[in-house]
């Protein structure tokens, strides 16, 4: 019982850390990548879809991003949803092809990115601090329903604890990695 607790609470915190990880590639940085669009979406008969299932993505330069649609006559729809995004950038088209210039980052932008990364990283600590709690309320369940001893529980809480503490110091080396990433010029 403890061990099946103790397993479904690491398999839990992995997928909070996974999550992390997938939101800090939508971070911009300064350098050019093909996951800053992964937030985009377009409409495209009626309803909105993922910029990557309607256009190939690709990063040329180390400042520059190219979106090739699939539907050459979503050029001008992408290109709008592009433009009312939060990534501040100023696309062009050619009729084929859009170029995405990547400005670098002024100081004041990196800043609030940093913040940005803070809290994100805050989120899924708080997300593996939920878990901590469901897996100790398993734990102080099993106690009372007397299917485990008090040392039982007493040693299932504690490896919560140490899979909390071990899985939030994670999050923080990635943020910290994030972070100096950014401040990076």
């Amino acid at each position: 019982m403890v061990k099946e607790i103790s397993k479904d609470t690491k398999n839990r915190m992995e997928k909070v850390i996974e999550d992390f990880r997938h939101k800090l590639t939508t971070v911009r940085t300064g350098r050019a990548s093909t996951s800053l669009l992964d937030n985009i979406s377009v409409e495209y008969y009626g309803s909105p879809m993922p910029l990557n299932q309607v256009a190939t993505v690709h990063a040329p330069e180390a400042s520059m991003l190219t979106v090739q649609p699939f539907d050459p006559t979503l050029i001008n729809d992408i290109e709008k949803a592009l433009r009312s995004s939060e990534l501040n950038v100023n696309p062009s088209n050619d009729g084929k092809l859009i170029r995405i210039p990547i400005p670098p980052l002024t100081e004041e932008r990196r800043k609030q990115m940093v913040k940005v990364v803070h809290e994100m990283a805050e989120d899924h600590k708080t997300a593996l601090r939920n878990i901590r709690r469901d897996s100790n309320d398993k734990l102080k369940k099993a106690l009372k329903d007397k299917t485990i001893s008090e040392d039982e529980e007493k040693g299932g809480l504690d490896e919560v604890q140490k899979l909390t503490d071990l899985h939030v110091a994670r999050i923080g080396d990635l943020a910290k990695h994030k972070e100096d990433e950014i401040m990076k010029v």
